[in-house]
């Protein structure tokens, strides 16, 4: 943090240090003078700041602060309110763009709550203890003493702010300190007309009375616990209740002593703030937190065969509805998309949570298989897909869903696979699902972890250029080479092009092997050059990415002239697809090579949907065949008829474009004769030469020149 942005932080936290400071003065008796409580609170304010910007975040450590509160003597009720309405406004300013932070703020100030109402029960069982044990001796003392005894009694119990209850072994209500009658509701006659178990709650569990059973046996000496009574008005109150046991002369149980401190408000405080760390300010469903809680509980221990599901959805296109009409109206479309989601799968049983931004999810317990949750998809994308009317406008949404069904298993796993189906389903078209599939992510895993290792193959010298030989299929001549990108792993072996050639466009790393293919393509050419009286001319792949390169053309140049190349000896070859609708800029690369000399030839032509008129504008040299065109022509009769017309009209049309045809595949004799009767200019496959590293494509073409020396003309191979 650099030194303006520190002393701006400083300047901010004196702020609400100071603010705090006003409005809790005079709440509670503290011996401090203003000034000192603003830098008492600033310390307190900067630990809540640092507790909720940590990472990993841990609200837990906000507790101190608010057990700090107590310890300083800030224990008026409305102290601990003022404070946390103070806080939960000025919180949001650290952070409010951070994912989470409403979640965040909810959590810290739950904490603090957790923390001051902790101190504030051991603050209170202290001085419940002091009550009892001055109780205690008082009573010991009266029969001892009377008359100093029983005004020291009374003193405490007379004047004493939390409610005392003295009853008998039986029950019976023996005395009531005005504080008690005050609380419940009722006179002191009426008190001690009344028996302890008509104050008792419905809701009292089993435990309670089995502590007060105990007590009244003489079996343990006191007990302390949470407890709900009725009021004479039929409310129940929330209590702090700590039951004391008093003993004769003989030790014999003779006198029960109660008590009690209401903490319905702290209590309620308490409940109001952990519904805000665990649900969703805009749309009141359940949060991140709490479904991330609800999944570990599923998992941690689950019974055998115990399966769940997670449909992770997210909104197509929500951005430009907050772009085109702001954020309000885009938060009362969420918020009616959560209240149709909560009403079609709440009541079945499923938890529904907003994530942050425009994905919820919704989690299935105990699901039987794939079917289960495909169907809650299918139903959440129904109830999304219908129009939103907000401010009498129509909204049309849609969401996409990412789906897993399995056996309970690791919760981060879980929703790593929700995340990548939901990707799937958003690169399908939108407005549908997708189901975790193990085998296709296997394919994605292995595909991203190539792309890692793409930079440091190429800096390791492990990539290799096989070649394959091109051939006149008039003269029978060699004409040029095709040469093809190898991946020669250390030890995953030899990896083909299709397997990571996509990886290398989506991570930009394409440009740099393309760049190495190009300088070592021509470089063998140049090795070929002077065996032929007519120069090889040597193809390489090119992928779009690399006709974006400023440097393309400059590199293109330079390699050329640094091998001594004319322009024409280099053929780019690229895909029919990526040729036909580019835009102007690769366009514009490609008719500036073109009109240098460089051939410019479409590879698997025929594979995509060209425009034959479109086509007569591009700077193209010649078309190669995809293979599928010439594998049929193995076949006879009307087939064999139909698939040379087409072969036939192909030729045909690039000849009158001035371009040249090479067809690629070929297997056979025969499908070089039939291609050589169609006009086909230059053919490759396996017949004239498999593909190869340099030396055995060297062997080949030494092979073909000493048979067309000894026979004195060039020949097919």
């Amino acid at each position: 943090m650099d030194t303006v942005s520190a002393a701006g932080r400083e300047g901010e936290l004196a702020a609400v240090a100071a603010e705090w400071a006003r409005t809790i003065a005079g709440t509670s008796y503290v011996p401090m003078e203003l000034p000192e409580i603003e830098e008492l609170l600033f310390g307190y304010a900067k630990q809540l700041f640092d507790v909720w910007r940590s990472e990993p975040f841990d609200p837990d450590r906000a507790r101190p602060v608010g057990a700090a509160l107590v310890d300083g003597h800030f224990t008026h009720p409305d102290t601990l309110a003022i404070t946390l309405a103070l806080l939960s406004r000025v919180l949001p300013s650290h952070g409010a763009a951070e994912p989470g932070a409403s979640s965040r703020n909810g959590a810290v100030l739950g904490a603090l709550a957790a923390g001051y109402a902790s101190r504030l029960q051991e603050r209170t069982f202290a001085e419940q203890d002091a009550i009892r044990a001055a109780a205690m001796t008082a009573r010991q003392e009266a029969e001892r003493a009377a008359r100093v005894s029983e005004e020291r009694f009374q003193a405490v119990f007379a004047g004493a702010a939390i409610g005392i209850g003295l009853g008998d072994t039986d029950g019976n209500i023996l005395d009531a300190n005005p504080a008690l009658t005050k609380l419940l509701g009722y006179s002191v006659e009426e008190m001690r007309s009344r028996n302890v178990g008509e104050f008792m709650h419905p809701d009292d569990t089993q435990e309670v009375w089995a502590l007060y059973e105990q007590l009244i046996r003489g079996d343990r000496e006191s007990f302390r616990t949470a407890k709900q009574f009725l009021r004479s008005d039929g409310r129940g109150i929330w209590t702090h209740l700590t039951v004391s046991l008093i003993r004769n002369d003989r030790g014999e149980p003779e006198f029960q002593i109660a008590v009690i401190e209401d903490v319905t408000d702290l209590r309620q405080l308490q409940s109001q703030l952990q519904y805000q760390a665990h649900h969703d300010m805009l749309t009141g469903l359940a949060n991140r937190a709490l479904f991330q809680l609800r999944l570990q509980q599923l998992v941690a221990k689950p019974p055998a065969g115990k399966r769940i599901g997670v449909c992770l959805l997210d909104l197509d296109g929500f951005k430009a509805i907050n772009d085109s009409v702001g954020h309000g109206i885009g938060d009362q479309v969420l918020v009616e998309v959560a209240s149709r989601l909560d009403s079609a799968l709440t009541p079945r049983g499923h938890l529904v949570a907003r994530l942050g931004g425009d994905e919820f999810v919704v989690l299935l317990e105990d699901t039987t298989d794939a079917r289960d949750v495909i169907a809650v998809a299918e139903e959440a994308l129904a109830v999304v897909a219908q129009p939103v009317t907000v401010a009498g406008h129509p909204f049309a949404v849609t969401a996409s869903a990412g789906l897993v069904e399995r056996a309970a298993a690791d919760s981060t796993d879980l929703i790593r696979a929700a995340d990548i189906t939901l990707y799937w389903a958003k690169t399908e078209g939108k407005d549908r699902w997708a189901i975790f599939d193990p085998q296709r992510s296997d394919r994605e895993v292995a595909q991203y972890t190539l792309a890692r290792m793409l930079p440091t193959a190429l800096a390791g010298d492990e990539f290799r250029l096989h070649y394959q030989p091109l051939f006149s299929l008039l003269s029978g001549a060699p004409t040029g080479v095709e040469a093809l990108l190898r991946w020669q792993h250390p030890w995953l072996g030899q990896i083909m092009p299709d397997r990571f050639i996509g990886a290398a466009e989506d991570i930009g790393i394409i440009v740099p092997i393309g760049g190495w293919v190009l300088e070592t393509a021509c470089a063998q050419a140049k090795r070929w050059a002077s065996r032929f009286v007519d120069p090889l001319r040597v193809s390489v792949n090119v992928a779009m990415r690399q006709l974006t390169d400023p440097q393309l053309i400059e590199r293109i140049t330079r390699v050329l002239d640094d091998n001594d190349l004319r322009p024409w000896q280099l053929q780019l070859e690229l895909t029919e697809r990526a040729v036909i609708g580019s835009d102007r800029e690769p366009l514009a690369a490609l008719r500036a090579l073109a009109d240098i000399g460089v051939r410019i030839a479409i590879d698997d032509f025929g594979t995509g949907y060209s425009n034959m008129t479109y086509l007569r504008t591009l700077p193209v040299s010649e078309l190669k065949l995809a293979a599928s065109f010439i594998e049929n022509l193995r076949a006879t009769g009307t087939d064999l008829d139909i698939d040379a017309q087409i072969v036939r009209s192909i030729v045909s049309l690039a000849h009158t474009l001035g371009m040249t045809v090479t067809a690629e595949g070929v297997e056979t004799d025969a499908q070089a004769h039939t291609l050589r009767e169609l006009g086909c200019d230059t053919a490759q496959g396996n017949y004239f030469g498999a593909p190869g590293p340099p030396e055995t494509i060297q062997r080949l073409l030494d092979d073909h020149l000493a048979h067309a020396t000894m026979s004195g003309r060039g020949s097919s191979p």
